[in-house]
């Protein structure tokens, strides 16, 4: 008993820091003096609703109570926003929002219904029941808390639908996000979901209610995990979105010193139109490019093509490639133009599909990492 205690004052304290934290997030994104989009105010919006549930839960559990009946019997039902906004977050961080219906009218109606309907509950035990007896008001609760419950499955399986089923609706999205992040949330959120069901059970069935507890813990710890990563990821794709615009509004000049190995006259002349295609048409730029894909672009065996490749730049396909988004990505670090955007945005526009493989490539061509390159050069 004493550890299961302790257990719940850590988890608290969690819950208090977590609330702390997410007020902090929500001043610090809506001051930060840059535009508030759609997409930020429902970010905030979820983190926001998730704060104000889980102060309301740690007050509850902690025992700060008041004489007011009124005030003391109000549970505010904020964790029904939560799903709701969240899903208007989805729909515009996937540029989505003209195509698929949002919840959060619903969920603004059924809040706005289930308020008066306990104000009218406790008003009712208040001036008629013996002794104000609160077993009206807990049996209402559990009735509201299901309904929420179903409410909330129903636009959780919704959010579920539109990113797996449905991604030819954000194909555009697809090209600057993989939105694997999103699927994972949204598979380690079904578990949550599950584990709501079987709590709020747990509390009809058992009056078992530490269920709840941590339940508030792990939804708080994924839900504020997708705040940041979500205003993190949404801020890479604005940058990519502009360096990418400002690269079609530019012509790539750059061109590859490249080493001559064993040089054959017969097919130099083919390989030079090979690598002018390349560069002109900005096949490098493509994260998904492959030697089998451009063979078929140009109508040549993939055997030829690597062979003129190896012969006529020193390099392998994958290497080839990878020299080529690097010299991209050196031009464009040390260009004023492209002073405001982060070095992994340009990296990411630049081919590469990953942080971890730019930095890596980076490095093999040049012996810098990206922000060494771009001081030293700045420097001279």
């Amino acid at each position: 008993m004493h550890l299961a205690m302790n257990t719940v004052a850590v988890i608290n304290f969690f819950l208090i820091a977590g609330v702390i934290q997410g007020f902090v997030f929500n001043m610090v994104t809506l001051l930060s003096g840059k535009k508030i989009s759609k997409v930020l105010i429902y970010l905030n919006l979820t983190v926001l609703f998730i704060s104000l549930n889980n102060l309301q839960a740690w007050i509850s559990d902690k025992g700060f109570t008041t004489h007011f009946f009124y005030i003391k019997q109000l549970l505010v039902p904020w964790y029904l926003f939560i799903l709701p906004v969240f899903y208007s977050f989805l729909r515009y961080f996937l540029r989505i929002q003209n195509e698929i219906k949002g919840y959060v009218k619903i969920a603004v109606v059924l809040f706005a219904i289930e308020l008066f309907i306990r104000l009218m509950v406790i008003s009712y035990v208040y001036f008629f029941v013996e002794g104000r007896n609160t077993a009206i008001i807990d049996l209402y609760t559990d009735v509201e808390d299901v309904m929420n419950l179903i409410f909330s499955l129903f636009v959780f399986y919704k959010a579920c639908i539109l990113v797996f089923k449905k991604q030819n609706t954000f194909e555009v999205m697809l090209s600057y996000d993989d939105i694997s992040w999103i699927k994972f949330f949204l598979k380690i959120g079904s578990l949550v979901m599950l584990f709501w069901v079987f709590a709020k059970l747990a509390d009809i069935i058992m009056g078992i209610k530490t269920g709840y507890v941590f339940l508030r813990l792990g939804t708080s710890i994924l839900l504020y995990w997708i705040g940041y990563q979500g205003l993190y990821r949404y801020n890479l794709v604005m940058d990519r979105i502009g360096v990418r615009r400002s690269l079609a509004a530019r012509n790539t000049s750059f061109a590859m010193q490249l080493p001559i190995i064993e040089p054959n006259n017969k097919h130099i002349e083919e390989y030079q139109k090979i690598n002018s295609y390349i560069i002109e048409k900005q096949r490098f730029l493509d994260p998904n490019l492959s030697m089998y894909f451009l063979a078929e672009e140009l109508h040549i065996s993939t055997s030829h093509l690597s062979k003129l490749i190896n012969n006529y730049s020193g390099y392998n396909f994958s290497d080839y490639i990878n020299a080529l988004r690097v010299e991209q990505a050196k031009e464009l670090l040390i260009d004023s133009n492209f002073d405001h955007y982060t070095i992994i945005a340009i990296g990411l526009e630049c081919g590469f599909n990953s942080k971890s493989t730019f930095y890596a490539a980076f490095k093999k061509f040049t012996s810098l990492t990206p922000k060494e390159y771009q001081e030293r050069l700045q420097l001279k």
